[in-house]
């Protein structure tokens, strides 16, 4: 257990080495370490929420909306398909409060071939892991000529997580857009979104962006009726009144169109959106991708002089005329914007739309100031636990103590070099880990130390009795050890924000302590017996 051939050494210095290089980094400013040359370590360890400040939102995903969603769009389609067969219909055809879709066919020889054409709108569901499942996404059932038509439950059950998913995704891609670092954002229950934005200086803007769906279509202008009659509730089957997004400097009231409800061109086949300028003016930018660049064409060839509305999150934006055909696929918005709000609007269009709205259940925004008191008392406390344990150590132990205090120190880089590396996050609880860590770097050491008295108490020289010590203390530190690391990755599994930093930290702070209690200490207790060859040990 004593003897180390000449590679082993090299690699312990090298591991040690590498702890404290990799740790530098960490004691000059940001900015400075983002300027030194790619070949040197520059990594530090990001601060958590509660080490530098920022935001905290807790949001939930309106699923209902996308069912309600589904069944609007059912509606549409029926309504084309009855008028394609020439199938009439009494009532009005739309969602009812119980999200049915209900169809009252007007001739009762047409109820057969109605009832064929509304099942025929169903999509398919794919089979789940077992490969059963599977089926429509719709139900249809007709009661004396009346068609019903409601979602499946494994239909409502699979958008609802598919939107919940996605809006994970989404809500990534707007976040990094605008450059924070190391923001977490994971689910938490069925419907809901933990969102944790460190160091964001500016959290109104980032509700601005998650606030939004950024669903952007392409609609015409409903010319046959005016605004007037629209808001005297005379307004065409087929079509809906909308209001103009605001614009700076705008205090009278909104302007109104009447829009048709059917979709030329959808957002989704955006493939770019960039802020850029047209005469002086902020204007956004956008291309389409070959499918999205086709309809685009077909419907701005054949609607030359018509009024094409764009449309965000129902709202118009501008509605300019078609003066001439649009093939290239790409164009300008244009809508009284700002720079930030031209620039938002792209982060949105390029990010994509959210598959249902968001909805800020919770918000807590931590400030710098006492990000700051907790890295100071974190200090606080980790230098004070590190000197007691240093100083008890060196009392307890003598020459053996000091051994495993450099371990310490060597362990204490390690842990930093092995965050900065790892791009980990760094909370208050993960500064805890740190200062449990401390106390239980020596725990092994205590173990061995203590093992090596009572050889010395049997009889044996030096060189047996630290062998001995160190032999017959392994066993019972790998146990030790292993069982906290399994509770830290239980933690780490299972657990969610400040237990992961702390399960984190706690687990990196074990595999170091075992390579510096039972591997530097040995080497370095080594190399002095080697050297001093005592008749008694100062322990």
């Amino acid at each position: 257990m004593l003897y180390f051939a000449k590679w082993k050494i090299v690699l312990i210095a090298v591991v040690a080495l590498a702890g404290i290089v990799f740790t530098l980094p960490n004691f000059v400013s940001r900015e400075t370490a983002d300027s030194l040359p790619d070949w040197l370590p520059h990594q530090q360890i990001n601060l958590g929420l509660d080490l530098q400040g920022g935001s905290h939102l807790l949001l939930e995903v309106d699923t209902a909306a996308v069912v309600r969603e589904r069944l609007e769009s059912l509606v549409e389609a029926t309504r084309a398909e009855l008028r394609k067969a020439r199938i009439g219909y009494t009532g009005g055809l739309g969602v009812s409060k119980a999200n049915r879709v209900l169809v009252r066919v007007r001739k009762p020889a047409d109820v057969e071939k109605a009832l064929e054409l509304v099942k025929g709108l169903g999509n398919p569901l794919a089979p789940d892991a077992f490969g059963s499942g599977g089926g429509q996404d719709i139900e249809v059932t007709e009661d004396g000529g009346v068609i019903e038509v409601v979602m499946t439950e494994p239909a409502i059950q699979d958008r609802k997580r598919a939107a919940v998913e996605q809006s994970i995704e989404i809500v990534r891609r707007r976040i990094d857009e605008t450059g924070t670092r190391e923001p977490t954002i994971q689910r938490q229950g069925e419907d809901r979104i933990l969102i944790q934005l460190p160091g964001v200086k500016d959290p109104d803007r980032i509700k601005r962006l998650l606030g939004k769906t950024a669903k952007m279509v392409f609609r015409f202008v409903d010319t046959t009726t005016t605004v007037a009659d629209a808001n005297r509730g005379r307004v065409p089957p087929g079509s809906e009144l909308l209001e103009q997004e605001p614009r700076d400097g705008d205090t009278g009231p909104a302007r109104q169109y009447v829009v048709r409800k059917r979709v030329m061109v959808s957002g989704e086949s955006l493939v770019d959106a960039q802020p850029s300028f047209d005469q002086g003016r902020p204007v956004v930018s956008f291309r389409f991708d070959s499918v999205g660049a086709k309809k685009f064409g077909d419907a701005t060839s054949k609607n030359v002089g018509r009024l094409f509305a764009i449309v965000l999150d129902g709202k118009v934006i501008s509605a300019p005329e078609i003066q001439s055909p649009i093939l290239g696929g790409s164009g300008i918005i244009t809508g009284g914007f700002t720079v930030q709000t031209a620039n938002d609007l792209a982060v949105l269009l390029r990010a994509g739309a959210l598959p249902a709205p968001l909805k800020i259940l919770e918000e807590r925004t931590v400030g710098p100031d006492l990000g700051a008191d907790s890295v100071r008392a974190g200090k606080i406390a980790s230098m004070l636990a590190f000197v007691l344990v240093m100083v008890f150590m060196a009392a307890a132990y003598g020459l053996f103590g000091l051994a495993t205090d450099i371990a310490l120190l060597i362990n204490m880089a390690l842990i930093g070099g092995a965050l900065s590396v790892l791009q980990a996050t760094l909370t208050l609880p993960g500064i805890a880990g740190i200062v449990l860590t401390i106390g239980m770097a020596v725990d092994a050491n205590v173990l061995i130390f203590e093992r090596i008295r009572e050889e010395m108490r049997s009889g044996k020289t030096p060189f047996a009795a630290v062998d001995a010590g160190y032999k017959r203390a392994l066993t019972t530190i790998i146990d030790a050890n292993v069982t906290t690391l399994i509770a830290a990755v239980l933690l780490f599994e299972f657990g969610s924000g400040p237990v992961k930093g702390f399960a984190v930290t706690l687990a990196i702070g074990i595999v170091t302590s075992l390579f510096t209690a039972f591997t530097l200490t040995r080497l370095l207790i080594a190399t002095w017996l080697r050297r001093k060859r005592p008749v008694e040990l100062p322990l």
